[in-house]
């Protein structure tokens, strides 16, 4: 999939390929937990804990060139699977075994020793590193592999294989981008490679609908780009009728630095006022909790609030004892009360957001 130069930048990148089609790179906030500096937004919003999550890819293709995406334009695109399939079992174990290497340099820090120790346990991935993820072949046995090991998975999809959506296998917390409100500017936006780009969308909504496991959508927004027409987002999101919306910064960073300009990196301020007018036009949501170092808010449907108090955490060994039994987990089944402490907020290097 990758030529050599392809390759060599991304090592020089931090990430470590694994196999022909797959990487992986320690996230900035599972740096930052180890050091005792924070979380990230999906442990203050779901309970993740950032220092034993892992963050990768099976697919370092995708069927798009999103202007606000931190890839490089040599990064390979494609619309079908044309490359060899590499086996689940050895890309879990190569995953895991890149993610360790990473950190070891952690282990000689007396600050990040206990963090550092826990770590060493991984209990949730992260399949959203770059690239497209559900389109691997063999993505439902390497889930099957992730859930047997008690990891939950989290992925995230551009929705433009709708029958990969479809086919999935149960998913922790399946994510969907939405990334413009109407199909013009998701054309200008995405840069996809299909034709029929938005009728792929449309699809892929209509299946996220009927998923009985947690589902979100995370609207990325571009300042003077995307932050428009928060009614006509609003009607994209209630035919997904997901569970979580998360609306995020565009963060200027990595390569989409030579497609944007710093200006069109939203404050928090401005995601919030954006938010506050997408709200409008949901009335089943809440705004629920917001990540002002990563300027993302997390809303939430009313169903969450319970006896006036909100469920958005996931507990995991509910998960792992559903999944594991043979039974599919439903949403209701495993879900935990939101801790009303607030957690830490230290804000870290631009460069380190995701």
């Amino acid at each position: 999939m990758l030529n050599k130069y392809a390759r060599e930048e991304l090592e020089r990148q931090q990430y470590r390929i694994i196999g022909e089609h797959s990487a992986v790179k320690t996230c900035g906030w599972t740096k930052n937990m180890i050091k005792g500096k924070g979380g990230c937004y999906k442990l203050k919003f779901y309970g993740i804990m950032s220092n034993q999550c892992m963050q990768m890819t099976t697919s370092i293709s995708c069927a798009n060139r999103c202007t606000f995406c931190w890839r490089g334009y040599k990064a390979p695109v494609s619309k079908e699977w044309k490359w060899g399939v590499d086996d689940p079992e050895m890309i879990l174990e190569g995953s895991i075994k890149a993610h360790h290497k990473l950190l070891e340099g952690y282990g000689g820090m007396p600050e990040a020793k206990e963090a550092y120790q826990r770590s060493k346990t991984i209990k949730h991935v992260a399949l959203s590193l770059t690239g497209e993820p559900i389109i691997y072949p063999r993505i439902n046995e390497l889930i099957d592999k992730f859930n047997k090991k008690g990891i939950s998975t989290f992925l995230v999809t551009n929705a433009q294989y709708p029958e990969s959506i479809r086919e999935l296998a149960p998913i922790t917390q399946l994510y969907v981008s939405l990334d413009a409100p109407n199909k013009e500017l998701l054309k200008e936006v995405d840069l996809p490679l299909f034709e029929d780009y938005w009728e792929r969308l449309m699809k892929s909504l209509e299946y996220l609908s009927q998923k009985k496991q947690r589902t979100c959508i995370r609207l990325t927004i571009i300042k003077s780009i995307n932050d428009i027409e928060p009614n006509k987002y609003a009607e994209l999101i209630m035919k997904g009728n997901p569970d979580f919306i998360e609306v995020k910064a565009y963060m200027h960073v990595g390569a989409s630095r030579l497609r944007l300009k710093r200006e069109n990196m939203p404050s928090h301020d401005e995601v919030t006022a954006f938010t506050k007018e997408l709200i409008k036009y949901l009335p089943d949501y809440e705004m629920v909790s917001e990540h002002k170092p990563s300027r993302v808010w997390m809303l939430a449907k009313k169903k969450f609030k319970i006896n006036e108090e909100w469920h958005t955490w996931i507990d995991f060994e509910a998960w792992n004892r559903l999944i594991n039994s043979g039974i599919e987990p439903e949403t209701t089944q495993y879900i935990k009360k939101t801790p009303k402490t607030t957690l830490s907020e230290e804000t870290i290097e631009e460069t380190e957001l995701d």
